[in-house]
C-alpha cells in the first residue's frame, strides 16, 4: 500500500502546484470555442485546431470543443481535418481573458496533399495521420476488421468467431492479449487471469458501426497504459452521434445473416442550446460458417449512448451495452488426419467443442473545466462477465476412453476508476501540458477447469475465486523546448493485489495472497524539422501481469515482467500525396510468459529480444484512387536459450496489409485489399513450422444520401491457408503412441456477402 499512497501524495501535490501557479495564471489568456459541421450543425470530434505560425495546437473533443491557453496577443486560430475544408478565424484576446470562437467546416473531397505530420497535442500517438486516413479508406464489415484497423496487426480465429481473435502484432504471438492493451470509450477489454487465457481481449461486443476513432500507441512508451501494453496499446472510441438513423441487413454464404440498426434519439439543437446526443444500436447476427459440422454461431448486441453538456464548463457520457453469443466449433485439426482422410480440411476430430460467453457494459464519464486553464476527467465503470467453453486440443492422449475435453468458465465482475487532472502552464513564451492519472481496477471472478466430454462434465482440476487488483498513477508533462523540438517525459507507478481462494478443502489446495509493484519511466522526444517531416526517439518500461493462481501458488513465479523498448523513426511527406510513418525499434522482455489453458498452468520461457522494422505508407494515386500499404518485419529470439533452439514460437518475422481503394464522388466506392503473414517457427527448434499465406479480399458500394448497397468477398481466390496454428502432441482415437505435429483451424475460403442499409 506505500506505493498507492505515493501515488496519492504526488497526485495531489501536481494538483496544488498547478492550481497555486497564480503569477502564471495571471499573463495567460484563453481560447475556447466549437467546431461543428457547416451544413449540419453537428459538432466535429476530432479536428485538428491551430495557431497560425505558433506551436500551439490541440484537438476537438466529442463536443466539437477545443481549449488554448495563450499568452495575451492576437491570434489567427484555424481549424481543419480529413475530408474537411479548412476554415480560420482571427482572435485577440487580453491577459486574464477568454475568447469564443465557432467555426463551421463544410466537408470536401479527400486529399492527402492537406495533411500535416506533426501531432504536438499528443505526440505518442506518432500513428495519428495514418489512423486518420484509414477511418475514411479501410472498409470495416465486420467486429474481426476492427482490431487490423492497428497497422501492422493480424489476427487469427480459432472458434468458428466466438472467442477472442489470436493476436500477432510487432513479432508477438500475442495470444489473445497478452501483449497489446485494448480499449472501448474508456472501458478495459484486455481480462487479468482469465479462465482460457492471460489478458484476454474479446472484442465482439463492438458493434463496428458504432466506432468512430482509433488511436494507436505502438511499443511501452506511453503513461496512461499499464498492464498488457509492451506491444502497444489501441483505444478505439464509439459515435457521439449520429448523422442519421440506419438500418442495415447483410446476407452471405454459409447461412450468414446480420442485421444492424442505430437510431438516433435527439435531434440536433439549435445554436446557442447545449449540445446534447442520444442514440441506440443493436445487432444480430447468425451464421453456419465453413465447416463440415455447422457452427450455430448467434450473437446479439446492444449499445446505448448518451453524450450532452451540463453547463458551460462540463459534460457527461454515459453508456451502457449487452452482448451474448454461443456457438459450436470444429475445433484446432491435426495435419496427419487430413492427410490420411479421416477428416476433411473442414472437419473436427471432437465436433461437441464450442462455449457462450456475455458481457454487460456500464460507464461514465464527467469532464470538468477547472480554473487556471485544468480539466478534470473522472470515469467510472462497471462489467459484469460471463464465459464458458468447451475445447478438446489432444484429443485422447491423457484420456483414451473418455478424450481429452476441458470445461473452462469465468464468471466476473469488474470495477474500475479512472480520473485525470490536465493543466497548461505557460513557462515563459512556452506551454507545459501537465497531465497527473490515478486508477483503479478490481477483478472479482469464479473461473474453473474441468475435465469433460461431450460438454458432460466428469471431474474439477482447479476452481476457485480470483480477487486481482490494481492502483496506479503517472505524472506526465510535454513541453515544447523549441518551436521544434518537444519533450514528452513520463513515470507511471502500479500496484496490484492478488488473491486465490481455491473451492476444495483438501491436503492439495492451493489458495494465498501476494502483492507486487512496478514503476514504469517514459522518455520520448519529437522533432518538427518543418510540416511535412517529424522525426522521434522514443523509450520506456512497461510490463504486462501474470496470472493470479500462478503467483499465489508459486512463490517463484514472475509476477509482473518487466518490458524496456525503445525506438527511433518519423513521419514524413515526401510528396504532397504520399504520408509515410516508418519506425526501428526493438523490445526485451524479463520473461516470456505463456498460459496453458488446457492445464491451467503458466509456464515461463524466460527472457526474450525483439528487434524489427514498421513502414507505413499512405498514397493518393489520383483524385479517386488511393493506395495503403504497411509493412512490419522482426526478429524475436529467446535470450537464454542456444542458437537453434531459441526460436519464440509462431512469433512472426513479416505481416503486411495493405490495398487499393477507390472513392468516386458519385456514391461508388470499391477496395482490393491483401493480408500477408509469413512462415513461421511453430517451435523453438523450426522443426515446426506454422504455414504463411497471402489473401485477397473485395469490397463494392453504392452511396446515396438515404441507402446504400454494397457486396464484399473474403478470400476472392479461394485460397487453401491456415489461421491458427500450433505445435501440439496428440493422439487420435486409434493411435498407439501420441505424435507432434502442426494443428490448424483452416482459414475462411471464397466467401461472398450482399449488404443493404437505409438512413433516415
Amino acid at each position: 500500500m506505500r506505493l498507492f499512497y505515493w501515488i496519492t501524495a504526488a497526485g495531489t501535490v501536481l494538483v496544488a502546484w498547478g492550481s497555486g501557479s497564480e503569477a502564471h495564471a495571471q499573463n495567460t489568456a484563453v481560447l475556447r470555442g466549437t467546431v461543428a459541421d457547416s451544413v449540419s450543425g453537428r459538432p466535429l470530434s476530432g479536428v485538428s485546431v491551430r495557431l497560425a505560425g505558433r506551436s500551439e495546437a490541440t484537438v476537438a473533443d466529442e463536443l466539437g470543443r477545443f481549449r488554448l491557453a495563450v499568452p495575451a496577443g492576437t491570434y489567427v486560430v484555424r481549424a481543419s481535418g480529413l475530408g474537411l475544408a479548412a476554415r480560420q478565424q482571427t482572435a485577440t484576446v487580453a491577459a486574464g481573458e477568454t475568447a469564443a470562437l465557432s467555426l463551421r467546416l463544410p466537408t470536401a473531397a479527400l486529399a492527402l496533399s492537406e495533411v500535416t505530420v506533426a501531432q504536438p497535442y499528443d505526440p505518442n500517438q506518432s500513428l495519428a495521420v495514418i489512423s486518420n486516413i484509414d477511418k475514411l479508406l479501410r472498409p470495416v464489415n465486420s467486429a474481426q476488421d476492427l482490431l487490423p484497423l492497428v497497422p501492422g496487426l493480424v489476427i487469427a480465429q480459432h472458434a468458428g468467431g466466438g472467442k477472442a481473435e489470436q493476436i500477432f502484432v510487432r513479432g508477438f504471438d500475442a495470444d489473445h492479449g497478452t501483449d497489446f492493451n485494448v480499449s472501448v470509450d474508456g472501458l478495459p477489454v484486455n481480462m487479468v487471469s482469465h479462465a482460457h487465457g492471460q489478458g484476454y481481449a474479446d472484442f465482439h461486443f463492438v458493434i463496428p458501426e458504432t466506432v468512430d476513432q482509433l488511436r494507436v500507441y505502438k511499443g511501452p512508451y506511453t503513461a496512461r497504459f499499464g498492464d498488457f501494453a509492451t506491444a502497444g496499446a489501441g483505444e478505439f472510441t464509439t459515435k457521439t452521434r449520429l448523422d442519421q438513423s440506419q438500418v442495415k441487413l447483410e446476407v452471405g454464404q454459409f447461412d450468414t445473416r446480420r442485421a444492424v440498426a442505430l437510431l438516433n434519439l435527439l435531434p440536433v439543437r439549435a445554436a446557442g442550446q447545449r449540445a446534447a446526443a442520444a442514440y441506440v444500436a443493436g445487432e444480430y447476427m447468425f451464421t453456419n460458417s465453413y465447416f463440415d459440422a455447422k457452427q450455430d454461431f448467434r450473437r446479439f448486441n446492444g449499445l446505448a449512448k448518451y453524450t450532452g453538456q451540463l453547463s458551460d464548463r462540463s459534460s457527461l457520457m454515459v453508456l451502457g451495452s449487452q452482448f451474448g453469443s454461443k456457438w459450436d466449433a470444429s475445433g484446432q485439426i491435426p495435419e496427419r488426419g487430413v492427410d490420411d482422410g479421416t477428416i476433411s480440411r473442414f472437419g473436427s476430430i471432437d465436433p461437441t467443442e464450442g462455449g457462450s460467453t456475455s458481457r454487460t457494459n456500464a460507464t461514465a464519464v464527467l469532464t470538468t473545466d477547472l480554473p487556471h486553464n485544468a480539466v478534470l476527467r473522472q470515469q467510472a465503470y462497471y462489467t459484469r462477465y460471463d464465459f464458458n467453453l468447451y475445447s478438446n486440443f489432444t484429443f485422447f492422449l491423457n484420456d483414451p476412453v473418455n478424450g481429452d475435453g476441458i470445461r473452462q468458465t469465468d464468471a466476473r465482475n469488474l470495477y474500475g476508476y479512472t480520473g485525470t487532472y490536465s493543466r497548461d502552464l505557460q513557462l515563459g513564451s512556452r506551454t507545459l501540458r501537465t497531465v497527473a492519472g490515478l486508477g483503479t481496477r478490481l477483478d472479482d471472478t469464479h473461473i474453473a477447469l474441468r475435465n469433460s466430454a461431450q460438454r458432460a462434465v466428469l471431474d474439477t482440476i482447479r476452481s476457485g475465486r480470483v480477487y486481482e487488483q490494481n492502483f496506479n498513477g503517472y505524472l506526465e508533462g510535454t513541453l515544447g523546448l523549441t518551436d521544434r523540438l518537444t519533450l514528452n517525459a513520463a513515470l507511471r507507478a502500479d500496484y496490484f493485489r492478488f488473491a486465490f481462494r481455491e473451492d476444495r478443502v483438501a491436503a492439495d489446495s492451493v489458495s494465498g495472497r501476494a502483492g507486487k509493484g512496478r514503476v514504469s519511466p517514459k522518455l520520448n522526444l519529437y522533432y518538427d524539422v518543418n510540416p511535412a517531416v517529424q522525426l522521434f526517439v522514443r523509450s520506456g518500461f512497461g510490463f504486462h501481469s501474470n496470472d493470479a493462481r500462478a503467483v499465489v501458488t508459486n512463490a517463484t513465479a514472475n509476477v509482473l515482467p518487466r518490458a524496456i523498448g525503445y525506438e527511433v523513426g518519423g513521419t514524413f511527406k515526401p510528396a504532397p500525396a504520399l504520408v509515410v510513418n516508418a519506425a526501428l525499434w526493438a523490445l526485451h522482455l524479463q520473461d516470456e510468459l505463456v498460459y496453458v489453458g488446457d492445464e491451467g498452468v503458466v509456464e515461463s520461457a524466460g527472457r526474450t529480444r525483439r528487434l524489427g522494422f514498421d513502414l507505413s505508407a499512405r498514397y493518393q494515386l489520383t483524385r479517386l484512387l488511393f493506395a495503403d500499404v504497411d509493412l512490419n518485419l522482426s526478429r524475436g529470439r529467446l535470450v537464454d536459450e542456444p542458437e537453434g533452439a531459441n526460436r519464440i514460437p509462431l512469433a512472426p518475422s513479416l505481416t503486411s496489409v495493405g490495398g487499393l481503394t477507390l472513392r468516386a464522388p458519385g456514391g461508388l466506392g470499391a477496395s482490393l485489399r491483401y493480408r500477408h503473414i509469413d512462415s513461421r517457427a511453430a517451435n523453438e527448434d523450426n522443426s515446426v513450422r506454422a504455414k504463411g499465406y497471402f489473401l485477397l479480399d473485395a469490397v463494392l458500394s453504392y452511396t446515396k444520401s438515404r441507402f446504400q448497397v454494397g457486396a464484399s468477398v473474403e478470400n476472392l481466390l479461394n485460397v487453401e491457408w491456415n489461421q491458427a496454428q500450433f505445435d501440439t502432441t496428440t493422439r487420435l482415437r486409434n493411435e498407439a503412441a501420441p505424435v507432434s505435429e502442426l494443428h490448424f483451424t483452416p482459414g475462411t475460403p471464397f466467401y461472398a456477402k450482399l449488404n443493404a442499409s437505409v438512413f433516415f
